[in-house]
């Protein structure tokens, strides 16, 4: 991705919302060469001669949002089968299938992302799978998706519970139960493990090469987490009980009963990215899915975030979500938290991204208003410095600069 030029652009005037730290009245963000250079008030930040100077008065400047939880491009709306890449349901292991080798970005869920604010996000393979594939965490902008790569891999996607004992229980394979699903995964793990007692023996000599048992190798060294797709309750029993027997990163995705289980996740400090909150109960995984739980982890001390499952909910109604959940009892402080700087820690990618931070890419939001007043909007996205979308007042719609 192209990034701005060595002229500093400063946003003048708003409430700055740097996230780690308190808000500033009057302040400025000041951006330099694709990173955040200064950001403080207006009385302590000095704006460079050479600056270009936009006025932000009456509104919000955040950090770009994060959504940890998207088949962005590998699900693709309105494209029937030919969109669709998000299972290759054909093996119930494919932890060497990678989402960035289906990631189509001019999907145009990649623009209704910037006019919701959202400027990274966690493409996911599906859950068909009990092992799914490898996660990519990129920037919602850019002309081919190698350009917009923040961490790749950036986890495995595994999945417990109903979707994969109902797709190989339909073709009388295994897994076609939930002990099924678990022996799959045990076995997988169990592979893994020795192919790196061979590689440790072979000590520098060639062994021959397992993609599978490769990737699953770094997890158990816990080099990339353990993304593990689970609703119910036990199924996260299951989860926490698979870490423990190997040892590896686990991060919870969906976690829709994991407030049952709070204290328990937090002593263990699994994260939960949680969601998606505005659906219907459409299977009985999600029948007990609650507005008031991310407020319940986050009380408990439980690492939390919340996800839109694009397509599932669309991506651009993520701060949404934290406004009904903020609603329902969670500090909206806390709900800010869990689409900025959580799941860019969950991804690894907080020295880069997550919040106002003086060194971090200048991914910044304007907002008109208290971006949980859902009479508010995206009125600027920038980038990387670069301004990628803006709302034109006169045309009462948003623009997203050509990619």
């Amino acid at each position: 991705m192209t990034q701005a030029t060595t002229s500093p652009l400063a946003l003048v005037g708003a409430r700055v919302v740097p996230v780690d730290g308190d808000q500033i009245e009057d302040g400025v963000v000041l951006l330099r060469d694709g990173r955040i250079e200064a950001v403080g008030a207006r009385a302590d930040v000095t704006v460079p001669d050479d600056a270009t100077v936009v006025d932000c008065a009456g509104g919000w400047l955040l950090p770009g949002l994060i959504d940890a939880h998207v088949h962005l491009g590998v699900w693709e709306e309105g494209e029937g089968w030919a969109g669709q890449d998000t299972n290759e349901m054909t093996d119930p292991v494919m932890a060497a299938a990678r989402a960035i080798d289906a990631i189509n970005p001019r999907e145009q869920g990649f623009d209704d992302a910037l006019m919701g604010g959202i400027t990274t996000v966690n493409v996911n393979p599906g859950s068909g799978n009990p092992i799914g594939g490898q996660a990519v965490a990129l920037k919602t902008y850019g002309r081919y998706v190698d350009e917009m790569v923040l961490r790749n891999p950036s986890g495995v996607k595994a999945a417990l519970g109903e979707n994969p004992k109902r797709v190989y229980g339909d073709q009388k394979k295994t897994p076609s139960t939930r002990l099924g699903v678990a022996l799959v995964l045990r076995r997988a793990f169990a592979a893994a493990r020795s192919y790196q007692a061979r590689v440790t023996a072979a000590d520098g000599a060639p062994v021959d090469t397992d993609l599978t048992s490769e990737i699953l190798v770094k997890v158990l060294e816990r080099e990339i987490p353990w993304r593990q797709h689970c609703h119910r309750a036990d199924d996260i029993a299951t989860a926490l009980r698979l870490a423990d027997e190997f040892g590896y990163q686990l991060v919870l995705d969906h976690g829709t009963e994991s407030y049952l289980l709070a204290d328990l996740l937090a002593e263990k400090q699994v994260p939960v990215l949680y969601g998606p909150l505005i659906v219907s109960r459409s299977k009985v995984e999600v029948r007990d899915r609650s507005l008031r739980a991310p407020g319940i982890l986050d009380r408990a001390g439980v690492p939390v975030s919340i996800i839109t499952d694009h397509p599932v909910v669309p991506v651009e109604y993520l701060i949404t979500q934290v406004a009904l959940a903020v609603r329902e009892g969670m500090d909206r402080d806390a709900g800010l938290r869990a689409v900025t700087i959580n799941p860019a820690r969950v991804l690894g990618v907080d020295d880069r991204v997550g919040s106002l931070t003086p060194g971090k890419d200048a991914d910044v939001v304007l907002w008109s208003g208290d971006p949980l007043d859902l009479q508010s909007r995206v009125l600027r996205t920038y980038v990387n410095g670069d301004q990628v979308y803006r709302w034109d007042e006169e045309q009462g719609r948003g623009e997203v600069t050509p990619r």
